[in-house]
């Protein structure tokens, strides 16, 4: 029997956690106290928690256990202070051609032609600005085949909030 200092009611050595360090080999709060108090300390630091758990799911043998093997181990969203940031953020032309070929191969065409001048850069297509304008593709296997749009209203596009083609399908 032993005397939790937390609640002190007198429990059995089964209501106590095994502790290596301790005189009794137990602690001294009870396994009732400690999940409270385990509780209170992940609401306290919630934020923190949450992070941890979302960075522990890009560790290798997470991903392989998902089924990733080779390269795909590294196409995946990390938080920047992730230890295997820098290596992935190093890596990342690399990925965008194993994770979207066509899309990737759309781009370098589509900016090589602008670089060349067979592709001329005009205003939005929704707005009609010419500040910070992206080339949007409908169709990735027709590269030099683009819509002109602002980055907001290009964005807006990919999210569904604005529609610019009329499909007749």
């Amino acid at each position: 029997m032993k005397i939790c200092f937390k609640c002190n009611i007198e429990k059995p050595l089964s209501e106590f956690y095994k502790h290596p360090k301790m005189f009794d080999g137990h602690l001294n709060k009870c396994k009732e106290c400690n999940k409270i108090d385990v509780r209170k300390n992940y609401r306290k630091n919630i934020s923190h928690y949450k992070e941890y758990e979302r960075s522990r799911t890009h560790l290798p043998h997470r991903l392989k256990l998902r089924g990733l093997t080779g390269d795909e181990l590294l196409i995946c969203h990390l938080p920047k202070t992730h230890l295997a940031y820098p290596t992935i953020k190093a890596n990342s032309g690399q990925l965008k051609k194993i994770r979207e070929p066509l899309k990737y191969k759309a781009r370098m065409k589509s900016g090589n032609a602008i670089r060349d001048g067979r592709l001329t850069k005009q205003s939005c297509a929704w707005c009609g600005t010419n500040k910070n304008i992206h080339a949007h593709h409908e169709d990735y296997s027709k590269p030099l085949d683009v819509i002109w749009l602002c980055a907001s209203h290009h964005s807006a596009v990919h999210h569904g909030r604005i529609k610019i083609y009329d499909n007749h399908d």
